[in-house]
């Protein structure tokens, strides 16, 4: 019997290590994707020079190219009022995709600036479609992140809804803990470079009263925010404050 070529052998060790604790690790190694469909998606994924602090991603009203993967640092989104100042949409951390919003209407609907030297791979969106029209697997996972972004958003809204800003931080550091240990990060314990301004912004509340709370979750033995780093010590009762005013 004539004997088979063996299949090439895909160095997965070399994608993850490449792509480790990112995003692009799920995007390029979903079940189902031969070592040709592999070298096609890495191809088309650029490894951008990283951000310092303060540089921008892209800036509301930019033209629609791709989207971006955070390898590391933290990008926060944004609006920018009539007065210049920033109103924070959100957040993202390693492991996240950026720029999701502004697949409908072809032009980024708010800016995207880092927090701290940041590290991005750009995924041209066109050519990624393209790839996806014919690996069933890749598609798939697109559908995956697409899905997750708005269930994300939604809960970020329910969020900041909360009428009063103690349970409004409180499911704040429950959701960041939750995206750390989505990707295998330590839950309890982890860095959190967004400064109180930028905070306060989100939530709606005066960066004064983002000092005040973080005071008050350290003295109730809730969590402990010091030199960026947050340690949740009481996770089970810093979720029943955030479930306050928020229906159970």
């Amino acid at each position: 019997m004539p004997s088979q070529s063996a299949s090439p052998v895909i160095d997965i060790e070399a994608f993850k290590s490449i792509c480790e604790g990112c995003s692009i690790r799920e995007l390029c190694l979903p079940c189902g994707m031969d070592r040709d469909d592999l070298e096609r998606l890495d191809r088309i994924i650029e490894r951008k020079a990283p951000l310092a602090a303060g540089d921008l991603a892209y800036a509301e009203g930019d033209p629609f190219r791709a989207l971006f993967a955070v390898r590391s640092g933290v990008v926060k989104t944004y609006l920018l009022e009539r007065e210049g100042e920033e109103h924070i949409t959100g957040f993202h951390f390693p492991g996240e995709l950026v720029g999701l919003d502004a697949i409908a209407s072809g032009t980024h609907t708010c800016s995207a600036r880092a927090l701290d030297t940041t590290s991005l791979c750009e995924i041209p969106f066109g050519r990624l479609n393209e790839l996806a029209g014919r690996i069933d697997s890749l598609r798939e996972q697109l559908f995956r992140f697409m899905s997750r972004e708005i269930h994300q958003d939604e809960q970020e809204r329910r969020n900041r809804s909360r009428a009063d800003a103690d349970p409004r931080l409180a499911a704040f550091l429950l959701d960041v803990s939750e995206r750390f240990s989505r990707l295998g990060f330590a839950p309890l314990d982890f860095g959190l470079k967004i400064s109180n301004q930028d905070l306060a912004s989100y939530l709606g509340v005066a960066p004064e009263t983002i000092s005040r709370l973080f005071r008050r979750f350290r003295d109730q033995g809730l969590a402990t925010v010091k030199s960026k780093r947050v340690q949740i010590h009481d996770p089970e009762r810093l979720r029943a404050l955030a479930c306050t005013q928020a229906g159970g």
